[in-house]
């Protein structure tokens, strides 16, 4: 992502892959509680001038959309729409966004084909919330169907909706308590989306990662490259 853009702060857990959530930790360490959510200084980012009265940010920058929130998170109710109008007006750039609350999806932006430029994924991090969320995101008018598995906390049969799905995003959990992924559950994956022809990415492994049988340790500046470097071809 080339431009991270937090228009609100603030989220609630609301499932499995929420315990270790990174942002609760890194609020935790100042005193601050996640779930407050509140519209941030950067709320206005994606349509801010220079002085030349030019957009700060040029045509064809990618705005990483709410990574410290849900973009779908109820609070936010009142300053969507703002939001969706500056994606709107910046249909030169690239918006992505990652939800774990898919059912709010439609009733947020009921037509979602105003907004080419919005890519939004869904998280489901184990088998029940995969079957949980998945013909619920999967059943929406979207440009691609990104699901994505990270934390992935067990092996996820994705066979039953595989066929409705982009691409497949899977990674391990980052963190001093970080849940264990297996190498197997990975490789797994990625056979089933070679089958299916279906595009596949190892995001990263996570700060514990079992490899036949063994358990590594992985420091956080090395899993993103470490993940790149699992499969070859």
């Amino acid at each position: 992502m080339d431009i991270t853009y937090n228009c609100w702060h603030g989220c609630h857990k609301k499932s499995e892959g929420c315990l270790h959530c990174y942002v609760y930790r890194r609020d935790e360490s100042i005193g601050k509680d996640s779930n407050v959510v509140y519209k941030t200084r950067s709320f206005d980012l994606p349509v801010r001038r220079n002085r030349k009265g030019e957009y700060r940010y040029p045509s064809g920058s990618v705005f990483a959309l709410c990574f410290s929130s849900d973009f779908f998170i109820e609070e936010a109710d009142r300053w969507r729409q703002d939001v969706l109008d500056m994606i709107k007006e910046r249909c030169d750039c690239r918006f992505f966004c990652i939800t774990k609350r898919p059912e709010r999806i439609c009733e947020c932006i009921p037509d979602l084909r105003k907004y080419p430029n919005l890519e939004i994924a869904c998280t489901m991090e184990n088998q029940k919330r995969f079957d949980e969320r998945a013909p619920i995101y999967l059943s929406l008018e979207l440009i691609k169907k990104t699901v994505v598995i990270e934390p992935m906390l067990e092996r996820v049969d994705l066979s039953r909706y595989i066929g409705q799905i982009d691409e497949v995003v899977v990674g391990g959990e980052s963190g001093d308590e970080a849940r264990i992924i297996d190498f197997e559950w990975v490789k797994d994956v990625r056979e089933q989306c070679k089958k299916a022809q279906v595009g596949f990415v190892f995001h990263q492994t996570g700060a514990n990662i079992l490899v036949n049988g063994k358990l590594y340790q992985i420091p956080r500046n090395r899993q993103h490259q470490q993940a790149r470097a699992a499969f070859k071809d």
